[in-house]
């Protein structure tokens, strides 16, 4: 069974394309089959940081956001589409014009909505209006980025966290990256696996620090994996991050 996950959070700067490109390089440590969309077309983050693994997409056009439904019908595989800030509303348009819900159902794909959030009040409110969207059939994860915040304790006391536990939201912790290791990753626009292991680039404390986050963050991933990624070994797992084998449409 193939999966759609969707990493948003609606605002800009709350961490939605580089947890994009954690889920890409953990789809590849892990051996596991992907492919990946990016809203984005002018300054796309997947396209740019998993180009071989990326393809543009536009919401806006029904013919383009097609193709990641189409695209999780043809194999077994996880479907990363990296959300761009202000899509919920063609996101959902989308969703509701085709009964994506339900469509899914039927044909046994999984979806996983991830919600990016930092510590702000807006991040509580758009968590609210995911529960209030929120259909039952599909995941909804809110994740805590301590990469943009460090003060959770108002989500942790806001009614909007009690409602999400008691509808089974998944919560994730994503751990924060040094800021400075950050930016020099961004502005070599490096893969993760570049960033821990290129020693050309980043110096021996850079790459260990990169390792120590994507070795927290995986940890994180990994307790949720068997809900809510493709499992390892199906069929068709020998395609893993495979260059898309479909255009967008224009």
């Amino acid at each position: 069974m193939s999966n759609i996950h969707f990493v948003g959070g609606e605002k800009g700067g709350v961490g939605k394309s580089v947890f994009a490109r954690l889920l890409a390089q953990y789809h590849i440590d892990r051996e596991l089959p992907f492919c990946a969309f990016d809203t984005d077309r002018s300054h796309g983050a997947l396209l740019r940081f998993y180009g071989d693994y990326t393809v543009p997409v536009s919401l806006d056009a029904f013919e383009s956001a097609d193709l990641v439904v189409e695209t999780a019908l043809e194999q077994p595989r996880d479907v990363i589409v990296d959300l761009a800030a202000q899509t919920t509303t063609p996101l959902f348009r989308w969703i509701d014009d085709n009964d994506l819900i339900s469509l899914a159902a039927d044909e046994g794909i999984g979806l996983v909505f991830w919600q990016m959030m930092d510590d702000g009040a807006d991040s509580i409110a758009l968590l609210r209006g995911m529960l209030e969207r929120r259909d039952g059939r599909e995941h909804l994860v809110a994740v805590r980025n301590f990469g943009r915040g460090g003060d959770f304790n108002r989500f942790d006391s806001s009614p909007e966290l009690a409602d999400a536990e008691q509808a089974g939201v998944l919560l994730m912790d994503l751990p924060a990256l040094h800021q400075a290791t950050m930016r020099k990753v961004d502005h070599q626009a490096a893969s993760f696996w570049a960033a821990a292991n290129n020693r050309e680039e980043m110096g021996l404390m850079e790459r260990q620090r990169v390792k120590v986050w994507l070795r927290k963050a995986y940890a994180s991933l990994d307790q949720m994996a068997d809900r809510l990624f493709i499992v390892r070994g199906s069929e068709d797992a020998g395609i893993q991050g495979s260059t898309m084998p479909v255009e967008p449409a224009s």
